[in-house]
């Protein structure tokens, strides 16, 4: 039983049904907490050390550094039975959109802190960190993760099951029955 199939008998039967039938939406997500992670915590650091009077600088960085994780992580395990492109083409796209969203991402910080002027001596330092945080972490990274799931799949992943190779027995590869639409009967599907 794989990782996501031992939570998934752990949820709710009426969540499991919701989760099962959008399982490559629960992985993105799951992949965007934990780059959305990468990204707070890197930002943070750089922003009260070495990039303290550049945030937008210190934003697009930690952005960077979480894009390369998201990569990685939607690529092997989000996506992992969608392609339809060569590799190096599905990067050069993967990291255009991710582009793209970086922009989104930091656009809202930018218009927080030089036309807003939510920044200090303007607004106390409290006011000022919590708009970075609101318009950089929360604003930002919401309407830049809608970019990217939907330019992902129509874009980057564009094809189901293109990585899903048929073996001699006429079964899927390894792993990849577990990332079938329809699920086994373990979870009340046939």
């Amino acid at each position: 039983m794989s990782v996501v199939d031992s939570v998934l008998v752990r949820v709710p039967q009426p969540y499991r049904d919701v989760a099962v039938a959008h399982r490559e939406l629960v992985k993105f997500g799951l992949v965007g907490a934990i780059t959305y992670v990468v990204d707070i915590v890197l930002f943070t650091i750089l922003k009260i050390t070495v990039l303290e009077p550049k945030p937008v600088t210190a934003k697009i960085v930690a952005v960077l550094v979480a894009t390369i994780v998201s990569y990685v992580l939607n690529r092997e395990w989000s996506f992992r039975t969608r392609g339809g492109r060569e590799r190096h083409h599905e990067a050069a796209l993967f990291f255009t959109v991710c582009g793209i969203g970086l922009v989104i991402n930091a656009t809202p910080l930018w218009i927080s802190r030089y036309v807003l002027d939510l920044q200090t001596p303007q607004v106390s330092l409290l006011i000022q960190e919590v708009a970075d945080f609101v318009s950089a972490n929360l604003i930002g990274t919401l309407i830049a993760m809608t970019f990217r799931w939907w330019a992902f799949r129509r874009y980057v992943f564009p094809d189901r099951d293109a990585r899903r190779q048929p073996v001699a027995d006429g079964m899927s590869t390894p792993g990849a029955a577990a990332e079938c639409d329809d699920e086994s009967a373990e979870f009340g599907h046939s």
